[in-house]
């Protein structure tokens, strides 16, 4: 008998042997570099990340900070930031370009987020996403699964535009993201242009509405086997995998905002993305966890029952027709992932400040 094959990491061998790919949920060239080693053909930015890599990496940045500072004496707070955030996410951009080159575009993309104040107009976001499109040829756009976002990914599609579907948590956006981006693709293809090379992403932030139920929990005093709430987001991107295959749409599902290692280990097997940040990523790596196939694994049906049965918010996030894309919005892990975002762009304009009003010296 032929020994097993060794590899080095947990995380490796999920790539090596099963459709799920992951991404480094950091734009940071140090944490790129080890995710890169361990697998990962992809990663992602926003406001957030952006400010905590500069926190991490400023030695790097400091000098041409004040040299975009110096160049530009007229622009505006917003206008230096967001020059930053483009040239942080081309230098990540950059490290994933063999890979993008290797795989013929179908992975190797940075995901680059549009701005967060953008959230309830199609307009705006159409136009930096056509803008973030032309910074290098492996840039993926992030557009929130708002109402104007969902509108917006149709139309971005339509232009050629690769998107990742953002600030999404349930299976009704998931499946409007789908459609909207299979509309996209038609048009684009009724009206004579190539398609073949639009990977589109849909992002589910299954860790975020775990966070959610546990506060409505507290706040309501509903008491549930506390084990029960780390399965709501799996339950959930399983149902969307589920429907997503059923219809054959051409996004893939991404998992996001990683709270244990079932956000993780139950969607091995699936033909989806993990986008795991770098802390994770060495957990997992340095796990027991067997790496095996448990995406078509259903989540225990008393489980299910019984957070539906107690948490409207599940049972709205969980049915398909549980939000109309006009409730998108007011979702509360929504408005709660939203403010996060512009908070975090916030604190990247206020540190981009520094540089601009006081010696950084």
């Amino acid at each position: 008998m032929m020994p097993a094959k060794s590899y080095k990491s947990p995380l490796y061998e999920m790539v090596m042997t099963t459709p799920t790919d992951f991404w480094n949920d950091s734009c940071s060239i140090e944490e790129l570099t080890y995710a890169i080693e361990h697998g990962a053909v992809g990663a992602t930015s926003n406001p957030v990340i952006v400010g905590n890599v500069l926190k991490k990496e400023m030695p790097l940045w400091r000098d041409r900070i004040i040299e975009i500072v110096e160049a530009n004496p007229t622009a505006t707070e917003d206008n230096i930031t967001w020059q930053v955030t483009e040239e942080v996410a081309i230098k990540a951009a950059e490290l994933l370009q063999p890979i993008f080159e290797r795989e013929n575009g179908k992975k190797g993309r940075l995901s680059l987020q549009t701005n967060p104040k953008f959230y309830r107009n199609k307009d705006l976001l159409c136009t930096q996403a056509m803008h973030f499109n032309s910074l290098a040829p492996n840039i993926q756009v992030k557009i929130p699964a708002t109402q104007a976002g969902i509108a917006a990914i149709e139309e971005v599609t339509y232009q050629g535009i690769n998107i990742n579907a953002t600030v999404s948590f349930t299976v009704p956006q998931a499946l409007a993201v789908g459609a909207a981006v299979q509309r996209g693709l038609e048009r684009r293809e009724a009206d004579g242009m190539e398609a073949d090379n639009i990977y589109p992403v849909c992002t589910l932030m299954v860790g975020r509405i775990d966070d959610w139920l546990r506060v409505v929990a507290e706040k309501q005093g509903i008491i549930t086997d506390p084990g029960y709430l780390n399965w709501a987001g799996v339950a959930i991107m399983k149902r969307a995998y589920q429907i997503y295959q059923e219809r054959g749409y051409r996004t893939r599902l991404l998992s996001a905002a990683y709270r244990c290692h079932m956000h993780w280990s139950e969607f091995i097997g699936g033909d989806v993305v993990c986008t795991i940040p770098h802390e994770w990523q060495v957990r997992f790596n340095a796990s027991d966890i067997e790496v095996r196939p448990r995406m078509d694994n259903p989540v225990d049906s008393v489980i299910v029952d019984e957070l539906s049965n107690k948490f409207a918010d599940f049972r709205r996030a969980f049915e398909p027709d549980g939000l109309t894309d006009a409730e998108f919005d007011t979702f509360p892990p929504t408005e709660r992932t939203l403010r996060q975002f512009l908070q975090g762009y916030d604190d990247l304009v206020h540190m981009i400040r520094d540089f601009m009003v006081l010696n950084p010296d």
